[in-house]
């Protein structure tokens, strides 16, 4: 199969061009710069240049492929709300450009948008409370993009993607700790995040890819919940400074962005997708693959 790959150079997405070359598949990735193109002719992939707000280009890219995989997102919290309009707009373009075809186009989503406090499951609907509103339009155009004849899918990821390169919630919490001198958690840190590794996760999207109903949301979930302070205490050990709680009203102050989203507990089940898909986590977890020496290193 030709797929249509966006984010195909970033910390998932590339991982998703590896597993999908492997298994056999040709692969089209959108490249916003010169950079990124080079990239990826360099793995012998062809690159579709565009960027997420030319949704002529997203179309046509679509329409060049027999399948589509959704990654790339605007990550600028300073104005998320734009960037989850932007994403919703691309969604739309590339479930246009499938209409009435059947072929398969799978949308990144993320487990932190369901409602707080108990297990999420891929039966969940968005809470329309979340934060995280940004991704639940996106996730909502594209199941409606399953009554238009498109095999649309969307595959919810945790707050924390773990693994060698990772640049996400996790290495931030790390900087602060560096920044501030010691490393914290919000309230007694019993909240809980779930995780899974980048490799795991891009096995999940192709099996996705492959598999997947008209209409499915699936969990890229294999930690179903860690505690936040759990990752604390990794992260103090390793940079040798004081573990500390912090209080609901002091977290805007020293995690500043972040503070909402490690104040959470959003425990997530994947095993609805382990079931239908065949999909089983096989690399390292979330805590013992923070415990190395390469999150650290500078």
């Amino acid at each position: 199969m030709r797929v249509f790959v966006t984010g195909s150079t970033g910390f998932i997405g590339s991982a998703i061009v590896n597993e999908l070359l492997a298994a056999g598949h040709q692969v089209l990735g959108l490249a916003r710069t010169a950079a990124a193109a080079a990239a990826l002719a360099r793995l012998g992939v062809e690159a579709h240049r565009g960027e997420l707000s030319d949704t002529e280009s997203l179309a046509a890219g679509a329409r060049a492929c027999e399948g589509v995989i959704h990654t790339a997102f605007i990550h600028d919290f300073s104005d998320i709300a734009a960037a989850g309009e932007t994403d919703r707009l691309a969604v739309e373009a590339l479930g246009a450009a499938l209409a009435e075809s059947g072929r398969p186009l799978v949308v990144t989503s993320g487990t932190a948008h369901l409602t707080p406090g108990r297990l999420g499951t891929e039966e969940d609907a968005p809470d329309p409370s979340s934060a995280a509103t940004h991704r639940i339009a996106s996730e909502e155009t594209t199941l409606a993009m399953a009554s238009r004849g498109v095999r649309a899918s969307v595959v919810r990821l945790p707050p924390s993607v773990h693994g060698d390169g990772d640049h996400g919630f996790v290495p931030a919490l790390i900087g602060i700790a560096r920044e501030k001198g010691v490393s914290a958690y919000v309230g007694d840190g019993l909240n809980r995040w779930p995780a899974v590794h980048r490799l795991d996760a891009a096995h999940l999207f192709r099996l996705a890819l492959e598999r997947g109903s008209a209409g499915a949301r699936f969990h890229g979930v294999a930690d179903e919940g860690v505690p936040v302070r759990d990752i604390a205490e990794v992260i103090g050990r390793r940079l040798n400074v004081p573990v500390v709680a912090k209080s609901p009203e002091q977290a805007a102050d020293h995690f500043g962005w972040l503070a909402h989203f490690l104040g959470i507990d959003c425990p997530a089940s994947s095993a609805q997708t382990q079931e239908r898909l065949g999909w089983s986590p096989r690399q390292p977890a979330l805590i013992p693959d923070l415990d190395r020496a390469r999150y650290f290193e500078t």
